[in-house]
């Protein structure tokens, strides 16, 4: 759908990691944008897991659909999101459990991969009966205009309080988890479809100190968790360059979003059926 390049466009900054492996997003990620006399604070669920269950991933799905539910109890409003022009039985699904009481926006994503952008109007007009959607936006999170739109046009459905976060707040996550998280977005990059859903990242150690003259300096110690012997062979690649290539892109990344010189140590571990053990989700920061 594009949901976390669309949260990073709102935010202004990267804070939610994007590939083109689908469900990417596994975590509740909290992104912040001040604009002016007004904070909007998003908050970036997983997916929902509503189809055909996945083999060893029971209970990180079940994981991820609490933390769906969990949130949708907590917002002022909701942001559907789906790709214009497609709206399948696994969207009616999720459309289903957003809540009456709230406002529900219809984001329409992806308008780019339309020639003209009224070519999305018929569909738009089968989306209207749906639900009692409050604006229904067609935009595409790529647009710098159709971002700025959608701020525009979500302002007037929050409640008037007190800010939350401080004016230069970007999120509610900190650098640990972020390192964490970039890691595993080159581990699903570099991988492609080989790598099956059932693999993550865990960060063991972060460090930061400060070198002689003062240059702010971090130390990230990372394992690579994934189910089978075969599994890990992918990750490390031939002579291990695909986890060079993992690590070495992640660091480049880490330095930019830290300002900091970055050393990261990878490690690959097998943990058969750690995604359908509760204990294990636990032990590695899933909710």
């Amino acid at each position: 759908m594009g949901k976390s390049t669309l949260l990073n466009a709102l935010v202004g900054q990267k804070i939610s990691i994007t590939s083109r492996k689908a469900q990417t997003t596994r975590h509740r990620i909290t992104g912040i944008r001040t604009a002016g006399t007004t904070q909007f604070v998003f908050v970036d669920t997983p997916g929902f897991q509503s189809g055909p269950k996945r083999r060893h991933a029971g209970a990180l799905d079940r994981s991820m659909n609490r933390t769906v539910l969990g949130s949708l109890s907590e917002v002022d409003a909701v942001l559907f999101v789906v790709e214009a022009g497609r709206f399948g039985p696994a969207d009616e699904q999720v459309l289903q459990r957003l809540p009456q009481s709230k406002p529900v926006l219809l984001l329409a994503n992806k308008l780019d991969d339309f020639k003209q952008r009224t070519d999305v109007l018929p569909w738009l007009q089968q989306m209207g009966p749906l639900h009692a959607f409050a604006e229904i936006v067609p935009m595409s999170a790529r647009s710098d205009a159709d971002v700025q739109r959608l701020l525009t046009i979500l302002a007037p459905h929050l409640p008037e309080q007190e800010w939350l976060h401080e004016e230069d707040a970007l999120t509610d996550r900190s650098e640990r988890f972020l390192a964490g998280e970039i890691v595993r977005e080159k581990l699903f990059r570099l991988t492609g479809d080989e790598l099956p859903y059932t693999s993550t990242v865990v960060v063991d150690r972060f460090e930061e100190d400060r070198t002689p003259l003062g240059a702010r300096q971090v130390k990230v110690a990372a394992t690579i968790v994934v189910e089978r012997d075969a599994h890990k062979g992918m990750v490390i690649g031939g002579q291990g360059e695909r986890l060079k290539r993992i690590g070495t892109e992640a660091r480049v990344e880490l330095e930019q979003l830290l300002g900091a010189k970055v050393f990261l140590e990878l490690w690959v571990k097998v943990r058969s059926g750690w995604a359908d053990d509760e204990a294990h989700l636990r032990s590695y920061g899933y909710e």
